[in-house]
């Protein structure tokens, strides 16, 4: 039997915001920390006919209470619940959490010296844009990492929300908040964390940048070898409309590559090392493979070192059952499944416990209120009508004086 995941035993009150906080959250959540997202109150939340789930979708292993937090009741709940937890995630833009009587150096802190606050913004908290609102592309675009992304004489191009966002945010917060663990295991007391998408991406980007002073990067976008100037390292389509990938960098996974392609060294334009030739290596490449479907291709370079791959669709991932995991395995301590299954029936790759619906293929969200209430029985031993109540559809603090 495997251990228990690495957090277990952590509570986690996550603010209701967009992609990062709820990222780190997930992912504290998927690690075994129980989480209890507060979402804003609202109409029908916490009675039998809950409204609908949020648009936030990172909700796996979490549970909701709908708060108030711009009553002096919600407040008040919230105040009384900092002493015993571990981590608060703050994903509010500057000032919110002051204004709300939450100053993480002022109150929280002070009630709780071993919380954690963690704060993700998407600008420097103390730079130039503090105060802009933003989104990804922006964060990006500060951060000196969208520059760099692109075809040559295209614009600037943006990976989705997927490094600014994820991994230079959420991911980037939840490192923040482990170490701060780790530390507050030695010194016994727990700090806030600052993360920002801005920094997280620029980290992120470290190789790249570096690269400038070095052959490998030191053209303009789309020019050099790993961003789409290279031939050898491209994508290319084939004639059902599929994509192969290449990665054949070495010499030796290029011969792979010329051998499964049937292209004689003869055939080349020239040395493969001289970008004088690389416009004509790839029309080359790209009419050969636009003779074939990806899945012709697929069965020629599969099981060789030419590091040709097919470029996979999630629909295709999804429709032939690919298997979601963990982040990362711990083979003593994996964290939660994220797939649905039975515990304790599947690899340790795949984590343990319980699986959750949708084989991480699509999630349902939360509704706000759903599930809040036994946790907060089982954190605080809180009974609705005796340290609790709610009104206007949010969870508000009783005078537990006269209560009890």
């Amino acid at each position: 039997m495997p251990q228990s995941p690495p957090l277990t035993g952590l509570r986690v009150l996550e603010f209701a915001g967009l992609a990062p906080g709820p990222f780190a959250g997930l992912l504290l959540a998927d690690w075994g920390a129980s989480v209890l997202r507060i979402d804003r109150a609202v109409a029908g939340a916490h009675t039998n006919n809950p409204p609908p789930p949020t648009s936030d979708l990172l909700t796996r292993h979490k549970s909701s209470i709908a708060v108030d937090i711009k009553s002096k009741a919600g407040i008040s709940l919230i105040l009384s619940l900092i002493p015993n937890v571990d981590i608060l995630i703050d994903p509010f833009r500057p000032g919110v959490l002051e204004k709300a009587g939450l100053s993480p150096e002022k109150v929280l802190l002070k009630l709780n010296p071993r919380l954690i606050v963690a704060r993700m913004t998407g600008f420097r908290r103390d730079g130039k844009y503090a105060s802009m609102a933003g989104h990804d592309i922006n964060y990006l675009a500060v951060s000196g990492v969208l520059s760099q992304l692109g075809r040559k004489h295209d614009t600037p191009y943006p990976p989705a929300n997927v490094l600014g966002d994820f991994g230079g945010g959420g991911l980037v917060c939840f490192l923040g908040i482990v170490m701060a663990v780790l530390q507050r295991q030695s010194s016994g007391m727990g700090q806030v964390v600052e993360a920002n998408m801005v920094d997280g991406a620029a980290y992120l980007g470290v190789m790249p940048r570096f690269a400038r002073k070095t052959p490998v990067w030191d053209r303009p976008r789309g020019e050099n070898l790993l961003d789409g100037g290279c031939p050898y390292y491209d994508t290319y389509e084939c004639r059902d409309g599929g994509f192969m990938a290449v990665g054949a960098l070495e010499p030796q996974f290029f011969a792979q590559l010329l051998k499964g392609l049937g292209i004689r060294a003869s055939d080349l334009p020239g040395k493969r090392e001289d970008r004088s030739t690389w416009p004509a290596l790839r029309d080359l490449f790209t009419a050969t493979f636009k003779s074939k479907s990806r899945a012709e291709w697929e069965k020629i370079f599969d099981d060789t070192d030419a590091c040709c791959t097919p470029v996979l669709t999630q629909d295709e991932l999804e429709d032939n059952g690919y298997d979601q995991r963990p982040i990362v395995t711990l083979k003593d301590s994996p964290g939660k499944a994220i797939s649905e299954g039975d515990a304790d029936t599947r690899p340790v790759c795949e984590g343990q416990g319980i699986g959750v619906e949708g084989n991480g293929w699509q999630s349902k969200g939360l509704a706000p209120g759903v599930g809040g209430e036994e946790v907060l029985a089982r954190w605080m031993g809180w009974r609705r009508g005796r340290q609790y109540d709610v009104v206007g559809g949010g969870v508000v603090k009783l005078d537990t004086g006269s209560k009890l």
